[in-house]
């Protein structure tokens, strides 16, 4: 049975270049999803978020792979939306200030009633504290800049802010909310060899 890499399917979006800013449009597709507030190094909701919504996927991917021979797929990175109330305020040095939704993509088969099913499936084998915040929620971003970014999240500043001038050199205003997707696992993973996707809306 061969196994769908969606990060490969989804070339565009998933595996964009880090010498240069590229523009996409990125379109509806579906998560499963948590919203919350804080550092993410430091706010117990976070970890968490991150818990429930992997251990919710990958109920999820194995439920389809029993039921449905023939179909497997690796589960999709952690991605993360962040934003303040108003977003010229944006600063990755004040992440206490920061709302966020973690969220990670699933495939067209995953369905609203696998999503209900797994929930109860996970529910019942985990004591997970977020997951009855879980939702499962189509998101739409249309016309996007990125760049892949590699190092410490801790670091993503300058590049931010080349993404930021990028986007009002070509004539566009940011809109949304910053998007990030990590890549890698930092715990098994140097902090200068994390690739994280860095994307911002724009209209």
């Amino acid at each position: 049975m061969k196994k769908i890499d969606y990060k490969k399917e989804l070339r565009s979006l998933y595996a964009p270049s880090s010498k240069e800013i590229s523009i996409v449009d990125v379109p509806a597709m579906n998560y499963v999803m948590i919203d919350g507030k804080g550092d993410p190094n430091t706010a117990k909701e976070y970890t968490e978020a991150i818990e429930a919504l992997y251990s919710l996927s990958y109920t999820m991917k194995f439920m389809v792979k029993k039921d449905k021979p023939g179909i497997n797929y690796g589960v999709l990175p952690l991605e993360g939306l962040w934003w303040v109330p108003n977003m010229e305020e944006f600063s990755a040095q004040r992440k206490d200030d920061w709302f966020w939704t973690a969220m990670i993509m699933q495939p067209e088969v995953i369905t609203k009633e696998i999503f209900r099913t797994a929930i109860e499936s996970v529910r019942k084998k985990k004591n997970l504290a977020a997951i009855e915040k879980v939702r499962f929620e189509s998101y739409i971003e249309g016309k996007c800049s990125q760049i892949l970014y590699f190092g410490h999240y801790s670091d993503e500043t300058s590049t931010i802010a080349l993404l930021h001038n990028f986007i009002a050199e070509k004539g566009y205003k940011r809109h949304g909310k910053h998007h990030e997707i990590y890549l890698n696992d930092p715990r098994k993973t140097a902090a200068a060899k994390l690739k994280t996707i860095i994307r911002q809306p724009m209209q």
